[in-house]
């Protein structure tokens, strides 16, 4: 697909995903990518636990778990990395927080303590390019120096 060129680049602080997607007219809230597993798992085209749903997020368990409670919590949109969110979207990571929040007290692991990660780009661990929030706990995590 060509970009438009009648739609101007947004900031360079954008990263180059988000700036071809407007220009692609692409960008939208409820937009969900063709080959992003999480995007499949949200449209129920990949079957797992859901351990929580709603218009915006979706939870389940990590299929590659580092911890006994090892969650995913997931925005229905399509947004590759952190790089790539915007102002307007400051309310769906704090929806992602409480959300991991709740499920950490419906886990049992609130008290005794908990981890919350968010990974960006190779270097920062992202393997799956659509932003997520790891929920991990039931165990005593080491620390980061």
């Amino acid at each position: 697909m060509e970009p438009r060129t009648d739609t101007p680049l947004p900031s360079s602080r954008f990263s180059a995903t988000v700036r071809f997607r407007v220009q692609s007219g692409l960008l939208g809230d409820d937009d969900m990518a063709d080959d992003c597993i999480f995007c499949k798992i949200a449209r129920k085209e990949i079957p797992t636990d859901i351990l929580f749903e709603d218009d915006d997020l979706i939870a389940f368990n990590d299929i590659h778990p580092q911890a006994p409670s090892h969650l995913l919590v997931v925005p229905k949109a399509h947004i590759p990395t952190l790089n790539d969110l915007t102002e307007d979207q400051a309310s769906l990571i704090g929806a992602l927080v409480l959300r991991a929040q709740a499920l950490a007290v419906e886990r049992g692991i609130d008290e005794a303590g908990y981890r919350l990660v968010m990974n960006c780009n190779h270097e920062g661990g992202q393997t799956v390019f659509h932003i997520h929030l790891h929920l991990l706990g039931g165990r005593q995590m080491r620390g980061f120096g």
